[in-house]
This record gives C-alpha cells, structure tokens and sequence, in this order.
C-alpha cells in the first residue's frame, strides 16, 4: 500500500519533472477517492534553499533521515554530472536494501545508476540521454523506446512528461485504477497512453557524407511514390549496381532499401501532422502504395500505429485512420 512519498532534490533539479511527482502524489485528493498520501521533500540540508535548472530557488522541507520508512523514494531529473552526493547515492541504497521502491523520472535515472542500483536491470531514460546512460552503467538493460520500465523494486521513466506515465502506473498498481483515474482526471492526461518514446524521438533524413550521391538522394526524395530498384539507381547513377550498393552504403550508412522506407516514413509522419488526408492517401503519396504497408513500416520505425500517431501529433483534424 503506497502511503507515504518521499522525493529527495538535489541541486540544479529539474522543476517540471519535480512538479510530476508534487502533482501525482502531494496534493490531496481524498475528497476524489484516492487514499490520502504523506508527501515528503528531502534534501541534504532541510530549510535550505538549493538550485533548480530555472533559475529559481527550491528549500526542502525534510532531510534525508525523513527517506526512512517511504513506502516510495522518487528522484526527479537533476543536471548532468559527473559526480552526485554521496549522502544521496547512501539513502537511495538504504532504501533499496529495505525494499522500497524507487522511481527516476527522466536524467534521474543517473542517480539510480551513480548508486549503482540499476546494475543488470532493465531501466529507460529520455532519448537523447540513452547512449550517454548506457556508456555510463554499462552493465544496465537499457530500453530506449518505451515511456517507463518496471522492474522489480525500480521504476524508470522516459522523459518529462513520461514522468507523468510512470507515477500514475505505480498508482494503478498500489492503489487501484480508479485512483488513477481519479488523479489523470484532475491533471486533464490520460490514464494510460499508447506506444513508447520512440513516437517523440527526431528521425533526421540521413545525411550523406560526400557529394557524389547527393543528386540521386535529391531525385530519390521527390520521386517517393515511384518504385526504385538498385539496378535502376545504379543506371541513374551510372555506376555498376555492385559500386553502387558499397557507395550507398559508405555515404549513407544503410542500403537503398533501408533509406528509401526511413524517407516514406518521415514523409508520411510529416502528411499525418500536417494534412487531413486519409491513412489510405497517406500511404500512397508516401510510396508505400497501400495503408497495411504503412502501418506496417511506421509502427516498426516510430512506436505507434499511423492513427495513433495522428491523434497525439496532427494538427488537422483527423478524417479517416
């Protein structure tokens, strides 16, 4: 049973992402239904005031001895850094050993990682702080595309707002669906969304890496509706399709085929943000010539279905999925 919440901050913490965990388990909320939780703030120095990220100030009301007897310790995101407080890392253990459990939201995952708890666990962290996670702890079972992972005693989210996700699923499991429901309905999210974080990442068009193909790149991207085949880009090209396949590859660093899915993909996310055309007319202006075959290349690229995607990222209104 979740009844009392300590979240330990940490200089240059993050306030949205410390915000998630005061808006999911510190306001009261007993008058809705949901069991009333003990919210504690904990800090090194309790009364005094520490960084955030913002520029404004943040005093802890509690010290680190108030960690004792959480039934959850939360760690929101903090800066980057080489080195986190030991007295920190030494309360997160403590209360790991007794079996709390544990929620990183966002960068936060470091600090679970800096005091060595993430060792063989599967964990996530936002996208672009992945690779530098898993360089770090290199011993961690990273997944870089899902909004949260729980894994045993230890939750961690994506980031920001997956921070969001990751507390109202330790709700849901603690204190039932309808106090989570209860509390998305306060805060106007949903209760549980679809797809992972892969759905928010940057899928940039490659970029080649000498001038050679550049041309034929250029025609491949305004010709994605036509069918290519590497012997006719290689006529194009005027090289044997043999050259042609190694030369892709070297300025590139994947194959034609790879390319040209990766560009109908971008294009269509671009048509299913930005127009109202059907998933049917989606999937034909982008080259993939029927939806199945969109749904198909885009739920293995982006994380979600086409329809999904559109709900959470179109602007126009949506009129077929």
């Amino acid at each position: 049973m979740l009844r009392t919440v300590a979240a330990i901050v940490i200089d240059q913490v993050a306030p949205f992402e410390f915000g998630v965990l005061c808006e999911v388990f510190g306001i009261d909320r007993t008058e809705e239904g949901v069991p009333p939780i003990e919210f504690r703030v904990c800090g090194e120095r309790p009364g005094e005031p520490i960084r955030t990220t913002v520029g404004a100030m943040l005093i802890p009301e509690h010290g680190l001895d108030a960690v004792d007897g959480a039934d959850l310790v939360a760690v929101p995101a903090a800066t980057l850094r080489d080195e986190y407080p030991e007295a920190v890392l030494e309360t997160l253990r403590k209360a790991a050993d007794r079996g709390a459990m544990l929620l990183s939201v966002c960068s936060g995952a470091f600090i679970l990682g800096a005091a060595g708890l993430l060792e063989g666990r599967h964990c996530t962290t936002h996208w672009r702080h992945g690779q530098q996670l898993l360089d770090r702890f290199p011993t961690i079972l990273l997944d870089p595309d899902v909004l949260y992972v729980h894994d045993g005693n230890i939750v961690t989210s994506a980031g920001t707002a997956a921070g969001i996700d990751a507390c109202l699923h330790i709700v849901r499991q603690e204190l039932g669906s309808a106090a989570a429901n209860a509390i998305a309905r306060r805060m106007v999210v949903p209760p549980q969304r679809d797809g992972g974080q892969r759905q928010y990442v940057e899928l940039p068009i490659p970029e080649c890496t000498a001038d050679s193909l550049s041309p034929l790149l250029t025609w491949m991207l305004d010709n994605l509706k036509a069918e290519h085949t590497v012997a006719e880009l290689a006529r194009r090209a005027r090289m044997s399709e043999r050259t042609f396949a190694r030369r892709f590859v070297a300025e590139t660093g994947t194959t034609p085929a790879k390319w040209l899915i990766m560009q109908r993909v971008l294009h269509a996310r671009q048509l299913l943000e930005d127009t109202q055309m059907s998933v049917e007319d989606v999937a034909e202006q982008s080259g993939f010539g029927s939806a199945a075959l969109l749904r198909h290349h885009f739920n293995k690229i982006v994380g979600v279905p086409p329809k999904n995607y559109r709900r959470t990222f179109g602007g126009a209104t949506e009129l077929s999925a």
